[in-house]
């Protein structure tokens, strides 16, 4: 059971540690899931919505994300090796801890998301929106941050 602002709130629908690895699941509504230990690795959630989902210890390793909504979700511990996040929307994202090595943020919206100690090393962020992100003891060595807007953003 989470609490936002001292309210008790239960996630809409419990999928933690499920294996949905290589599973089409473009378009779908995921917002508030509980996904904690799920394994999506190979899956393809482009489109999805997942905002506000809890992602903690999940493994989307490889997994397509493009235009995925996952703002204000919980990503601290998942490991997202080689996914695809071009052009997501990450805004106020909880992903301490998480691995992005090798992924492509092209265009995605990072704007106030807490990536303290993530592991960035090679990851693409051309583009990307990252004013007021929280990159404390994160590793970006090789990350391409070209053009990225890093306003604010604390390193």
């Amino acid at each position: 059971m989470k609490t936002a602002n001292g309210v008790e709130v239960e996630p809409l629908v419990d999928l933690s540690n499920v294996d949905l690895s290589n599973v089409n699941l473009s378009g779908m509504d995921l917002h508030r899931t509980d996904l904690t230990g799920a394994n999506l690795s190979g899956a393809n959630l482009s489109g999805a919505n997942l905002c506000k989902a809890d992602l903690r210890g999940a493994n989307l390793t490889g997994a397509n994300l493009t235009d995925a909504d996952l703002s204000y979700a919980e990503l601290e511990c998942a490991t997202l090796l080689c996914a695809n996040l071009t052009r997501a929307d990450l805004h106020g994202v909880m992903a301490e801890g998480a691995s992005l090595a090798g992924a492509t943020l092209t265009g995605a919206n990072l704007r106030r998301a807490d990536l303290f100690g993530v592991n960035l090393v090679n990851a693409n962020l051309r583009k990307a929106n990252l004013r007021y992100a929280d990159l404390r003891d994160a590793d970006l060595e090789s990350a391409d941050l070209r053009c990225a807007d890093l306003t604010g953003t604390r390193l």
